[in-house]
């Protein structure tokens, strides 16, 4: 369900209902300059791309420079959240 142009007890009131049942709610309004948005997703599972570390061999490299993680750009894992 999506809002706009409403008065802050509708957007509450429906909010609540959407809520109950499960269904996502959006609801935002622009004002000039200023706006704003609000989204109820509920418990929703989502996927985030994160760069793989690279994993520094002991003993090869010595130094400040070996004791910081290495990301590699060209690997990615999908973490569930």
């Amino acid at each position: 369900v999506c809002l706009t142009c409403c008065s802050r007890e509708s957007m509450v009131r429906i909010n609540q209902i959407c809520h109950k049942s499960g269904v996502k709610f959006f609801t935002g309004d622009v004002f000039g300059y200023h706006g704003y948005m609000f989204a109820d997703l509920g418990d929703h599972e989502f996927v985030e791309e994160k760069p793989k570390v690279a994993k520094v061999s002991a003993g090869v490299e010595d130094g400040p420079e070996a004791k910081r993680a290495r990301l590699e750009p060209a690997e990615t894992t999908m973490v569930k959240k």
